[in-house]
């Protein structure tokens, strides 16, 4: 089915809580969770793998091509966040302040770590959502839980294996990295799997209140447009 040029006011309710998923995952990820005395994972797991999810209903009920607009403005107000928290904690405060090194330790970020939540980003969002756009059309639309999961087993892999690396690599043995990859991947894709009715129970009433379902027939998913 061709897709619809419009954007429908739910199609921007789920971009807003796509993008409010996506800020709160950011700055909450600083906050580690000792799952285990041997586990741990930043707290954005309990919050960014719905990213995945709402990428996976975007692809399947607007087409990769809205996905792709919802990925970019996740990205674009991602990066204009983080420059608002490096610009405030740059600002000159007064001796009073007693809060300072709290603030900075909460809102700041190095330019290493912004880079690798970045580029983890994108190439896990994007290849999500081209996976699941080309599984639905090879599999004409039908099971639809194999396609999230497939998609999502090779864009959580892609996000959590660029992010820690990058982030981590040289600062710890290389066995505490993997296992932080390790961890963290599982973690999100059990997320994925055991939310998958959520998936189904949204996607299905999305369809229905749209009236649409697109399939990407010739698309050539092409990350910035055209």
């Amino acid at each position: 089915m061709e897709q619809s040029k419009s954007v429908s006011h739910l199609f921007l309710i789920a971009t807003v809580v796509y993008i409010t998923c996506l800020l709160l995952s950011n700055l909450i990820a600083g906050k580690i969770w000792a799952v285990t005395d041997n586990i741990t994972l930043p707290a954005a797991v309990i919050l960014f793998p719905i990213t995945y999810i709402f990428g996976d209903i975007f692809t399947e009920v607007y087409g990769f091509r809205k996905a792709r607009t919802v990925i970019w403005l996740g990205f674009g107000c991602s990066f204009f966040a983080v420059v608002v928290y490096l610009i405030t904690i740059a600002l000159p405060y007064p001796d009073f302040w007693e809060n300072q090194a709290a603030y900075a330790t909460v809102m700041g970020t190095t330019p290493r770590v912004a880079a690798a939540s970045f580029i983890g980003y994108l190439f896990g969002e994007f290849s999500n959502s081209i996976i699941l756009s080309k599984l639905k059309v090879a599999t004409k639309g039908k099971r639809l839980w194999i396609r999230t999961i497939l998609s999502t087993l090779v864009g959580e892999g892609f996000d959590s294996i660029i992010f820690i690396t990058i982030s981590f690599w040289g600062t710890m043995d290389s066995l505490t990295v993997f296992r932080m990859i390790l961890f963290q991947y599982l973690f999100k894709v059990s997320y994925e799997i055991v939310f998958t009715p959520v998936t189904y129970f949204v996607v299905n009433r999305l369809k229905k209140a749209e009236g649409i379902d697109t399939f990407d027939y010739e698309e050539k998913y092409t990350i910035i447009g055209g």
